[in-house]
């Protein structure tokens, strides 16, 4: 499938681990026709010497759908690479921000802000074994490295070896003495640093990653000179408040949908799900927030939550719950 994912990117749903499942992406894309989407991050050595090929799932419909890969060998990512271009990812995109235990052991993730030349050689081979776009997403770098010095270089070099669009995770990651929750809120939020890769590197598309929660401040960044906004977490727990608007205000197209209307659209994904064998709160533990905020949630999660898991659960538990809500 074709698809212009440098724009889809003006807007896009960070990869988050145990939560941007195919599930998940499914009832995202269903909300916004142009949000680009990420998985969960899929380790290279997982597909290449595990043969884990299963990870690279995903459902036709959401398109435009970037695949991460976490890894630090430059012929292994290759290899991954390639498998995620015979499946027909969008983007591949090299995860260089993640601070978990298990990522610094395996030499990648946010321990690669201390090795550019390492990541540029990573890209480099990407982009070599296959046609579809490589991209980054790092932090503005780790422990007692000091972002002015060490973010520029780290984006001149990774750029030199093809790599055109980056997401900024604007935190430091503390590798040593904080955990990887704390990581994404202890740190201090810098902008202007990002920012500042936007002016100094004007022919490189840069997207601002960490601690946006509105679309009204997406829209702001955007102002602000960001080629595009990553959305986490805020995305995840309250995605209608996120992504019903996101088409209309973001990208200019469509008409914003009800959060109700989601819910039926659902209806035969998970179905079909079901069908195949599938838990039902494997999906609807996903839509527990499409209501947040609004009168019923609670009982809309509380159902969700109670009978979801139940042998034999399917969509008339969905609808009961939307009956609670509307």
């Amino acid at each position: 499938m074709t698809t212009n994912v440098t724009q889809s990117a003006r807007l896009s749903v960070a990869p988050m681990m145990d939560w941007t499942d195919r599930h998940c992406r499914y009832l995202h894309r269903l909300m916004s026709s142009q949000t680009l989407l990420y998985t969960e991050m899929v380790t290279a050595p997982a597909l290449v010497r595990g043969n884990a090929l299963h990870l690279l799932d995903y459902n036709p419909e959401e398109h435009p759908v970037a695949l991460q890969l976490g890894g630090s060998d430059p012929h292994e990512l290759a290899q991954a690479a390639s498998l995620g271009a015979e499946f027909g990812y969008d983007e591949i995109n090299l995860n260089c921000g993640c601070p978990s235990d298990r990522v610094q052991s395996g030499s990648f993730g946010a321990v690669l802000m201390e090795n550019a030349d390492l990541v540029a050689r990573c890209c480099q081979a990407m982009i070599d074994a296959q046609p579809v776009e490589i991209t980054v997403k790092c932090r503005i770098g780790v422990d007692d490295q000091d972002p002015t010095q060490v973010l520029p270089d780290f984006i001149e070099t990774v750029a030199k070896s093809g790599v055109k669009r980056f997401s900024i995770h604007a935190r430091k990651a503390w590798l040593q003495g904080l955990s990887p929750k704390e990581n994404r809120d202890i740190p201090p939020l810098d902008y202007d640093i990002a920012l500042q890769m936007k002016r100094d590197f004007p022919h490189l598309h840069i997207s601002l990653n960490g601690g946006v929660t509105t679309l009204d401040e997406a829209e702001a960044h955007l102002a602000a000179g960001f080629d595009g906004v990553m959305i986490g977490r805020a995305a995840y727990h309250a995605p209608s408040s996120v992504l019903l608007d996101a088409d209309q205000r973001i990208f200019g197209i469509a008409k914003s949908k009800e959060a109700a209307e989601i819910v039926r659209e659902m209806l035969p994904y998970i179905d079909w799900h079901v069908s195949q064998g599938g838990k039902l709160a494997q999906v609807t533990r996903h839509m527990l927030g499409l209501f947040q905020g609004r009168p019923g949630a609670r009982h809309w999660r509380r159902i969700l939550s109670q009978e979801g898991h139940k042998p034999g659960a399917g969509t008339d538990i969905v609808l009961r719950a939307l009956e609670a809500v509307t």
